[in-house]
């Protein structure tokens, strides 16, 4: 036993960043606590595209603990990999239902996308694509993710609903998925208040046992084999996914899942003192976990894999090196046989005018929201040039119901307002290449 620990400590540096097995343990389970909704939410997202549930469950089990384990076994770090909100959401709602696209070539899509930065991160290119970006257009665009999240929420939980009129307008209170869904928006906020760690999913069994007695759900079991993943197995459609109007698509995956993986490596690893004279050690190596997961999921059958900002728990929990994350994907693994529980909490119910609500997830969507739209204050808000794009960033996504939209609004008002603003020399070539493609793509969608 005492050989076992000390290859252990070993292998993953334990003693070198000051922590042990048991703390290690303890931050793995403290993140997958924390994370572990996505095991819910992301098959009931995937699911309205006509996927089948079961398999995405499976996909999405397997993907994390993939990410994970590489994370954990070759670059060290402590952190998680999952499916990614936001990009699940742009592949259901903007990809699939809102033009159309069949799912099998929105994975094709993925599964692109997950080439492209794997060839991209070990020709080391993430890392000087990234530093183009600047920081409030990364900033606008993750709270963009978060309000078109934190809509969607709303809409499902029944908060928010069509109005002829206005287009929108508030839901009906007395309605009881209503009650539910802004209960759970209430319950989960108080937890996070009280820093209780795994808030969000203790949020979410206790709506999804309140919700037994009135209907909202319906009890299938606890424990069962893995659901057969065959439904959804190498359906990638990738010779429909290169057609030349997905081309966007494929890059908006990319883009996205970089910002994003990108920020979130460096945040944790600020937090966990990883860092070494501002840089991150191993970077290439960090970078890969996302880009080989999210291409093997997509096979699988679910959308992009990020590192995941809720790592933040483990690392609170003393978690410092990449023995956390290996203990989160077993943790992923083992969900695999708690099925029933991912059906019973993920579905939806049907109500007035053939709708469907989803009152025990939709509070999370509401929660992710604001916690992906806290870095607004980071944004320079007295610098027009600057504040002005990361704005139309945040607002054109839940605005235009696009990621993709709302981003082009932002890549392409950025070069042209530090242009005429006399500031040409801030702006990148590659930068403004970027906006004349985008420009382009609506050119060409316009005739």
């Amino acid at each position: 036993m005492q050989t076992l620990k000390h290859h252990i400590d070993r292998f993953f540096l334990l003693t070198e960043n000051k922590t042990d097995i048991p703390t290690e343990i303890r931050a793995g389970l403290a993140t997958f606590l924390t994370a572990s909704y996505i095991i819910f939410v992301q098959p009931a997202v995937l699911a309205q595209t006509g996927m089948d549930f079961g398999a995405v469950m499976t996909a999405t089990c397997l993907s994390a603990a993939l990410g994970c384990l590489i994370m954990g076994l070759w670059a060290n770090y402590p952190i998680a990999l999952a499916p990614g909100m936001g990009l699940n959401f742009y592949f259901t709602y903007t990809i699939v239902l809102g033009q159309g696209v069949a799912w099998e070539t929105a994975l094709g899509a993925v599964f692109c996308s997950g080439l492209v930065l794997i060839i991209l991160t070990v020709l080391r290119v993430r890392e000087f694509i990234l530093n183009l970006i600047p920081d409030f257009l990364k900033t606008g665009i993750a709270a963009g993710i978060g309000l078109f999240i934190a809509f969607i929420g709303f809409v499902q939980g029944g908060l928010v609903v069509e109005n002829p009129a206005t287009l929108v307008k508030f839901g009906n209170l007395k309605s009881l998925p209503v009650i539910f869904t802004l209960s759970g928006v209430i319950l989960i906020g108080v937890l996070l208040q009280k820093k209780v760690k795994g808030a969000i999913l203790i949020g979410m069994l206790t709506l999804t046992l309140l919700g037994l007695p009135f209907g909202l759900v319906t009890f299938q079991g606890v424990i069962t084999a893995p659901p057969a993943i065959g439904p959804t197995l190498m359906k990638m459609d990738i010779l429909g996914a290169l057609d030349l109007g997905l081309i966007t698509v494929i890059l908006v995956f990319v883009f996205v899942d970089l910002f994003d993986t990108a920020g979130t490596l460096v945040g944790i690893s600020q937090q966990a003192g990883l860092l070494k004279q501002g840089k991150l050690p191993r970077a290439t190596r960090a970078f890969l976990p996302d880009a080989v997961a999210t291409t093997a999921g997509a096979a699988m059958g679910t959308s992009t894999v990020v590192c995941y900002i809720e790592s933040s728990t483990g690392v609170a929990e003393g978690g410092r090196t990449g023995l956390t994350a290996v203990v989160v994907a077993g943790l992923f693994l083992l969900a695999l046989f708690f099925s029933p529980i991912a059906q019973m909490i993920g579905g939806g119910i049907s109500v007035e005018a053939g709708r469907t609500l989803y009152p025990i997830t939709a509070p999370v969507l509401i929660i992710v929201g604001c916690l992906m739209a806290s870095n607004l204050s980071q944004i320079n808000w007295k610098q027009w040039d600057e504040a002005l794009p990361a704005f139309l960033v945040f607002v054109g996504m839940p605005l235009t119901y696009s990621i993709a939209d709302g981003m082009a609004l932002g890549f392409i008002t950025y070069p042209l307002l530090k242009i005429f603003s006399g500031k040409i020399k801030e702006v990148h070539p590659i930068m403004g290449l970027i906006a004349i493609l985008f420009l382009l793509r609506y050119v060409m969608l316009a005739g």
